[in-house]
């Protein structure tokens, strides 16, 4: 038998009940010990609206609770990812360009003019991206960690091939500077 009729087993069965002590009522048949009984059994059944409302807070504490622990543990594993974003990728140079050029060749082929390479957090700029907002020259001192590698690879070996870079703001949470892609460009 699934669920469903162990449910409605269990629903006849307290309707059964119900019925049974609603007809014992009208005969009068039940003395005052079985009303003594039943009205355990009642208890026992439906708990009172104040147990009820104290369950209710204590399932609301743990919801809340569990929603404070997700939280930080999102912010540490955020504070880890940008603690690793900011420091080098281990990466050789003859690896860093082999990854640019399988990304570049694979735009390609799907007939791209442009890819987005990368996109990271605002903070791992040290103006948390105003000069790249501003468009500023020398932005790109503003630069640490990974993003700063790829700027560096596209200066040495792809922007002499005719290639550009662009860093921009994709979001503004909050009206102000959120994440920044980098997209590298070969089209018009």
């Amino acid at each position: 038998m699934g669920p469903l009729n162990s449910r409605r087993l269990i629903w006849i069965k307290t309707f059964r009940l119900g019925e049974t002590v609603a007809s014992m009522n009208r005969v009068g048949d039940c003395s005052r010990d079985e009303e003594a009984v039943m009205s355990g059994k009642i208890d026992d059944l439906i708990p009172s609206a104040k147990e009820l409302r104290q369950q209710a807070a204590i399932k609301e504490a743990e919801k809340a609770d569990e929603h404070l622990r997700l939280m930080a543990a999102a912010d540490a594993e955020k504070r880890a990812l940008i603690e690793k974003l900011s420091r080098p990728s281990g990466l050789s140079e003859q690896e860093k360009i082999e990854l640019a050029s399988s990304v570049i060749q694979r735009a390609v082929r799907n007939g791209l003019n442009e890819v987005q390479v990368y996109r990271f957090p605002n903070s791992l700029c040290i103006d948390r991206g105003r000069a790249i907002n501003q468009q500023e020259p020398g932005w790109e001192k503003t630069l640490t960690g990974i993003p700063l590698e790829i700027f560096q690879l596209w200066s040495d070996y792809l922007k002499p091939r005719g290639y550009r870079i662009r860093y921009q703001i994709v979001d503004f949470s909050g009206g102000v500077p959120g994440d920044i892609s980098i997209v590298i460009v070969w089209g018009d």
